[in-house]
């Protein structure tokens, strides 16, 4: 906390509460995990670190992110290589863009291409919108 870093799992850019996503980790874990250090570890620092954190009057969102729970749920079911924590996390993230494509394609909207204009195309736009 010294250094100024952000403490991983804790806070969120855009929340300033518990992030949802770790409510039903938790719920996941406290109906099908039972006896594990590892979660009883979370547990506990979701009782105690929030207090901490914002009792130094520093951080506005000392609530715990989805990655406070993630990597127990992971270590619990053996994936226990950290460096595809991260991984999943952008494979998830591709199912979540790829599925949002899918149903523009049924609906028959065009294709997003974030990429097809130029800067002076853009800046015509966007002057042509303030007239």
């Amino acid at each position: 906390m010294a250094s100024g870093k952000v403490i991983p799992g804790y806070g969120h850019a855009v929340l300033r509460k518990t992030d949802p996503r770790f409510i039903c980790e938790l719920d996941f874990a406290n109906r099908y995990i039972k006896d594990s250090n590892l979660i009883d570890l979370v547990k506990a620092n979701y009782e105690v670190i929030p207090e901490v954190l914002g009792a130094t009057g520093k951080i506005k969102n000392p609530w715990p992110n989805v990655d406070c729970g993630s990597g127990a749920l992971l270590m619990h079911y053996g994936l226990t290589q950290h460096d595809y924590y991260t991984v999943l996390f952008g494979v998830s993230r591709a199912f979540g863009v790829s599925a949002g494509q899918v149903w523009s394609r049924a609906l028959g909207m065009p294709i997003e291409r974030p990429n097809s204009y130029d800067l002076e195309h853009l800046m015509a736009m966007a002057k042509n919108a303030s007239n």
